[in-house]
């Protein structure tokens, strides 16, 4: 069986190896994205099974993204992990009108953000 692909966006490349070494040592491929304009360039056809993003980034934030991703017929449905250190409710409730299924706040336990890609990924 084909591994799920996740799509990383952050513009720390710290914090894309992170995330890669947790969700590649779970067994998914990741494919990561230096911010939001990177990300959308690739969403070309194939399937992401969850994108995991950062709201705050340079050229296009993670809600910006969320909401041009929703735009694309293939990606519509893709979920989406925002991970911030944004705790306010504001961005929370931006990121769930814009699409978000969950908010996970940095610094986060790998074993917590496994355990939201394990429930959210799509099959």
């Amino acid at each position: 069986m084909a591994n799920k692909n996740i799509l990383v966006i952050d513009d720390s490349a710290s914090l894309r190896q992170v995330v890669g070494i947790a969700l590649k040592s779970a067994g998914y491929d990741v494919v990561e994205a230096v911010d939001g304009k990177d990300a959308l360039g690739k969403l070309d056809g194939r399937k992401f099974h969850l994108a995991i993003c950062d709201v705050n980034m340079p050229n296009l934030d993670g809600i910006g993204f969320l909401k041009a991703m929703r735009e694309l017929p293939n990606y519509r449905f893709t979920p989406v992990i925002m991970l911030t250190t944004e705790a306010g409710e504001d961005k929370k409730l931006a990121g769930q009108a814009a699409g978000a299924r969950a908010w996970v706040v940095k610094p986060f336990q790998p074993q917590q953000m496994l355990a939201a890609v394990a429930k959210l990924a799509l099959p």
